[in-house]
């Protein structure tokens, strides 16, 4: 089968297109044919060796297809169903196919396309888990979402509006802002040219956000911290600017008594307890309308490097998904 291979870390050179051997089900596994995968930071963190990984190395945690085969264990997915898994335990989602622990597979109901499922699960599981979890939005609060035109935080966007919450977004490039706005933003700050806190202080008068979203990191965190009001929370998902500063604890009480939480979603969704009803959530709001998803590029696999170039140049607004 063909497959993306990265055997050192390095830039966009070091995506090979390769072939390597088809995956066999074995006992609790099953073989799925990708229709979509998922292009996300994390990705891109692992091809640069920031987020260290075993190589040689298939990337790609966040797939949607068809069953192919099953192992002789498996009863929980059928072959010819069509399911998704936001979290691959190996990755490997840069493939034509991929064995998975037939647990992890989530089966998809007729109105959800493997595209929209690709588009969805990862970024919307971590969102879901940033607003109701992490974060426990509450109806009237007002949160700053960093990158609101993005994969994740037009989700949050979304969410936290539908809570009840006032969002100030933030994007990179002013030609994003209407994305923003699309999602739900009721104001939009555009920070490579205005100052952040400055602008926070003037939408909220002085008052400051309750919880800021940050997906940027190193660019964005003082601003952050700035702009969170007496007893702020800030929810770090992300590090698309770079690895955030260490935070000296001093600087939270003197800002107001803050707190900084740093959040990996897998964290939060360890059991089907955990995982069944947010699941329910994304599908149920998707279908209805409620959550929107943007999907911006479809590119075919052998394009890997111009999506992961589209990523790092913040050049998106929206999901990108490699097609095998």
């Amino acid at each position: 089968m063909k497959a993306i291979v990265i055997k050192q870390p390095g830039g966009l050179e070091v995506l090979q297109l390769e072939e390597i051997p088809t995956p066999v089900a074995t006992l609790e596994h099953a073989v799925v044919r990708i229709e979509a995968a998922g292009v996300n930071f994390m990705d891109l963190s692992q091809r640069s060796g920031r987020w260290p990984v075993p190589m040689p190395f298939v990337p790609g945690w966040e797939i949607a297809g068809t069953v192919e085969s099953v192992g002789a264990d498996v009863s929980s997915v059928a072959v010819g169903q069509r399911v998704a898994c936001p979290f691959l335990p190996k990755a490997g989602g840069y493939a034509e196919y991929v064995s998975v622990p037939a647990a992890l597979l989530v089966p998809l109901p007729d109105a959800i396309s493997t595209r929209q499922a690709a588009a969805l699960l990862l970024q919307g599981l971590t969102a879901h888990a940033l607003v109701f979890a992490a974060a426990r939005v509450k109806p009237g609060s007002t949160v700053l979402v960093h990158s609101a035109a993005g994969g994740v935080g037009r989700l949050v966007t979304q969410m936290a509006k539908r809570v009840g919450a006032t969002v100030i977004g933030t994007v990179s490039q002013g030609i994003k802002r209407d994305a923003a706005l699309a999602a739900g933003a009721s104001e939009v700050i555009d920070y490579s040219t205005q100052d952040i806190a400055l602008e926070v202080g003037r939408i909220t008068h002085g008052l400051g956000v309750q919880i800021v979203f940050d997906a940027v990191g190193q660019q964005t965190l003082e601003a952050s911290l700035n702009a969170l009001g007496r007893r702020g929370a800030l929810i770090a998902y992300g590090s698309g600017s770079g690895p955030a500063p260490l935070v000296d604890l001093s600087t939270l009480e003197k800002l107001g008594s803050l707190s900084v939480t740093r959040v990996n979603a897998t964290d939060y969704f360890t059991t089907p307890e955990e995982i069944d009803p947010a699941i329910r959530d994304l599908f149920t709001w998707v279908i209805t309308g409620e959550l929107n998803l943007k999907i911006e590029c479809e590119l075919p696999l052998e394009e890997s490097r111009e999506a992961h170039r589209l990523m790092e140049t913040r050049a998106t607004s929206g999901k990108l998904l490699l097609i095998p």
